[in-house]
């Protein structure tokens, strides 16, 4: 079959320079995706195109994989895309593919914008039923953090791999940390209680019936600063070792199970996607949020709790693909 791997390396491939960037990161990325999703894709024996998700994708897509003569799609197209600018970056390519009718793996531009925005997220899984720390958004001219306990973590609300992400231990310490928050990303700042504990992540993979993977906890062993910011994410020297499969007892794990489950389901994900808990002291479980398109390189949680599982990262590309053909077709993808 032919796969088309789209991905935002290039952010030039825009007509205007106009509305919020993505946030560039601290340093250059340890790893590219698509090096990886690429030659799996082609290992299983597909025909596969890397592409950019700008504003020739959808002409790009249409020479790769025109339709046939019954008008259904001749390929698909393997999502790694963020987006390059603007509002609700990573709902950008999965909207342009819905319009010009091209399938696609992951979530569609609902469940993006749903998990990108992350004050609705924490109220959309409330309302399921779902615990998740107490928060308040403020504005630049504000330092009321109201009834919030401290410390506290401040970030954007609608920016990805924990960009931005601060923990504030004092209420004097709060004006600048939102301060930062609206210079940098121009948004308010969420401000939402630290959870004291563990923090582990329940990868999902499915649709109909979700497979729930192997947790994977953060070791942060004696760090004074238990937290997952982008250099904890990316930094080799500063990222903690992960642990796979977590050790968490049967109840617990039952209830994060269902937890992540009833979270996937809120927000509207498919296919695949990564929930985020904190574990605190007395063991009481908090979504921090849901990933609804995780990094997919050999040294992600979300790989690390596919091959303790017993996927290949081939074979866990392949699937992904298969999950989002038989969403769209009803059978698994078909080889080249």
């Amino acid at each position: 079959m032919r796969v088309a791997v789209v991905r935002n390396r290039d952010v030039t491939g825009v007509i205007n320079r106009f509305g919020q960037p993505h946030p560039q990161p601290p340093q250059p990325w340890p790893e590219e995706q698509s090096d990886g999703v690429v030659p799996a894709l082609q290992e299983a024996g597909h025909e596969v195109l890397l592409c950019e998700g700008d504003k020739g994708l959808l002409a790009t897509l249409e020479r790769f994989m025109p339709p046939d003569s019954q008008a259904r799609p001749s390929g698909m197209v393997f999502n790694l895309a963020y987006g390059i600018q603007g509002e609700s970056r990573p709902t950008h390519v999965p909207a342009m593919l819905e319009m010009a009718g091209v399938p696609y793996t992951g979530s569609g531009p609902l469940g993006h914008g749903l998990t990108l925005e992350k004050v609705i997220t924490k109220q959309l899984i409330r309302g399921h039923g779902v615990p998740t720390p107490n928060f308040r958004v403020i504005h630049r001219d504000s330092k009321n953090a109201g009834d919030l306990r401290f410390p506290v973590v401040v970030k954007p609300p609608r920016e990805d791999d924990s960009f931005g992400l601060q923990l504030v231990h004092e209420p004097a310490e709060l004006k600048r940390a939102v301060e930062v928050i609206v210079e940098q990303y121009g948004q308010d700042a969420l401000v939402e209680e630290y959870i004291d504990g563990r923090e582990i992540s329940v990868p999902l993979l499915g649709n109909g019936e979700l497979e729930v993977l192997p947790f994977v906890e953060q070791d942060f062993g004696d760090r004074a600063t238990r937290l997952m910011t982008w250099e904890a994410k990316y930094v080799a020297a500063k990222a903690p070792s992960k642990i796979c499969p977590a050790k968490i007892e049967s109840n617990l794990a039952t209830i994060l199970r269902d937890l992540s489950i009833a979270t996937f389901r809120a927000c509207q994900c498919r296919d695949y996607a990564r929930v985020d808990f904190r574990i605190d002291r007395s063991g009481r479980p908090f979504v921090l949020e849901i990933n609804a398109n995780p990094t997919l390189t050999m040294h992600t949680s979300y790989f690390m709790s596919a091959k303790t599982a017993g996927y290949s990262f081939s074979g866990l590309v392949s699937r992904i693909l298969d999950v989002a053909h038989k969403r769209y077709f009803g059978t698994a993808a078909p080889k080249a």
